[in-house]
Order: C-alpha cells, then sequence, then structure tokens
C-alpha cells in the first residue's frame, strides 16, 4: 500500500541506499515489468522496493533495515 519511490526517500533520508523496481527498469516509472510477470496488479507492482546486498553487507546492516521498514512503511501510510 506504499509507493516504492515513497520508501526510497524515507530510506535515503536515514541513510539507506534503496531503489524501486527492477534493475533492468531503472528510471522508469512504470511499474516493474518483472512484478508484473509474477502476477502482481500494476498498483501493487509500484509498491517495489529493491535492496541489493554486496560482500560487504553485513548481518547487522540487514537487521537494521528490516528494523527500520515497518516504521517507515505505517508513516508513509498515514501521510499519504
Amino acid at each position: 500500500g506504499v509507493r516504492g519511490e515513497t520508501l526510497v526517500m524515507a530510506l535515503d533520508l536515514v541513510g539507506v541506499d534503496a531503489s524501486a523496481g527492477a534493475a533492468c527498469s531503472s528510471g522508469s516509472v512504470a511499474p516493474s515489468p518483472v512484478l508484473l510477470a509474477l502476477g502482481l496488479d500494476p498498483e501493487a507492482a509500484r509498491g517495489g522496493l529493491r535492496l541489493s546486498l554486496g560482500p560487504g553487507t553485513t548481518d547487522a546492516e540487514v537487521d537494521q533495515v528490516a528494523a527500520l521498514l515497518p516504521g517507515l512503511v505505517a508513516r508513509a501510510r498515514a501521510a499519504g
């Protein structure tokens, strides 16, 4: 129920890099073709959020983002 772009901005404000949609459609405002192909409706697909992990990503960083997301989503829903 929250647009991916909204979460990307909220995460950026707390120092977390993220993107909305699939990497192959970066920069597009259209719903991710990958999420559509998986059967999501266009509105749900617009809620996609992409977080990438690398060799330097720690468990603590993953835990931190997992702890932040519910509050950010709740705030975005309340503002929306």
